[in-house]
């Protein structure tokens, strides 16, 4: 057991995937010292995004000054990969729920306009090419703010410019595409999620993730209306159809905002960044084990989630998986059809979730040394 590959998830809240990587490096050689560990810390299109790609290509952060979702000047960031060409961004940078405070939370109001900001900076560098990682969203407006600030002009009956949010939604009319930023045309805009909810309806936008942003029950409809009328005028206006487009209602239906305004492709988060990095490739070169993880495993894990694409990858080529976890969750045994082999707790009794993630980093590597010691019993060195 020489060389092992070591390709986390974050641990949501707790452990960055760089971190969480390396505290199982870091318990990897509390039993074999000599041991070969290659670190690819990973996204699967949410947090992180930004650092894995930046990290794993030798690329750069870019610092700017963008609107808030409640429309208040924030500093975010976003990057460009070693091409030089493709930025990397995180819509909750500029967007995200962690930006508002809990008593303000309300996506009747709030708007994507500072995700537009980030994205005109980076065409602003030179960028032709976009990712565009949209998890972690307080908005619920479609995209409009974003486009807005791409130049996008949305309306109402009286030829006005419409308000931020869902609530600006109820009134539009119309899409004014003159004035949009003509570099669009000229870039390609990836957009990276693993969310595959419509835009409107039962399982839409509004509905699932509503709640979660701030939205009480009686909002629900209304957010509802407001992402179906934009469906409708961009259908008549822009001849697209994205109503019932899976993916469409990630990150409060930015997903459809970015295909209808700025001609993006929703693409699998985690496939996009296991291809820039070459994961694969490196899975060939001759390694024995592979080691996952995420803060928690769970019937979900199969569906675009870090562990499982890793796994399936790794079964390509025979290799044994281990699964780091911060906790098993409902439905964790449909893990192991996705070809994890083992899934090791990090919490070595009962203790609660505040003390676990407060000693994430040390639970982590001594789940790595114990998961190390079973595993060698049947492959001494």
């Amino acid at each position: 057991m020489k060389r092992i590959i070591v390709a986390p998830d974050s641990f949501k809240e707790s452990l960055t995937a760089a971190r969480a990587a390396s505290c199982i490096a870091e318990g990897i050689h509390k039993v074999l010292p000599d041991a070969e560990i290659i670190q690819i810390p990973l996204s699967d299109g949410g947090e992180g995004l930004t650092d894995t790609l930046v990290a794993g290509t030798g690329g750069q952060f870019i610092h700017t000054e963008v609107s808030s979702p409640v429309g208040e000047r924030v500093t975010a960031r976003f990057g460009i990969l070693g091409d030089n060409q493709t930025a990397v961004i995180e819509m909750a940078e500029a967007s995200g729920l962690a930006l508002v405070p809990h008593e303000r939370r309300n996506p009747m109001v709030t708007t994507t306009y500072g995700t537009g900001e980030l994205m005109k900076a980076a065409l602003d560098q030179g960028c032709r090419r976009m990712i565009v990682g949209i998890g972690g969203s307080a908005t619920n407006d479609g995209g409009s703010g974003m486009a807005e600030a791409l130049g996008v002009r949305l309306l109402d009956a009286d030829g006005h410019v419409i308000g931020p949010g869902a609530e600006g939604l109820l009134r539009l009319s119309s899409i004014d595409m003159s004035a949009a930023d003509p570099r669009l045309l000229q870039t390609e805009i990836l957009v990276a999620s693993d969310v595959t909810n419509p835009l409107c309806g039962p399982t839409g936008a509004s509905y699932i993730y509503g709640p979660q942003k701030g939205a009480s029950p009686e909002m629900l409809p209304l957010m509802d209306r407001a992402l179906s009328n934009l469906a409708r005028v961009i259908k008549r206006d822009l001849k697209l159809e994205v109503e019932g487009m899976a993916g469409a209602g990630a990150a409060g239906g930015l997903g459809a905002g970015l295909v209808a305004f700025g001609g993006g492709k929703l693409c699998s988060g985690l496939g996009m960044v296991l291809e820039i990095l070459g994961f694969e490739s490196k899975l060939a070169g001759g390694v024995d084990l592979v080691i996952t993880g995420e803060g928690q495993i769970n019937a979900q894990t199969l569906f675009g989630k870090v562990p499982s694409g890793v796994a399936r990858l790794a079964k390509k080529y025979d290799l044994p998986v281990v699964a780091i976890v911060g906790s098993i969750g409902s439905g964790a045994e449909k893990a192991y059809e996705a070809g994890i082999d083992a899934i090791m707790s990090i919490t070595p009794g009962p203790i609660s979730l505040d003390e676990a993630m407060t000693r994430a980093g040390e639970l982590v590597s001594d789940a790595a040394a114990r998961a190390m010691r079973l595993i060698m019993i049947g492959n001494p060195v």
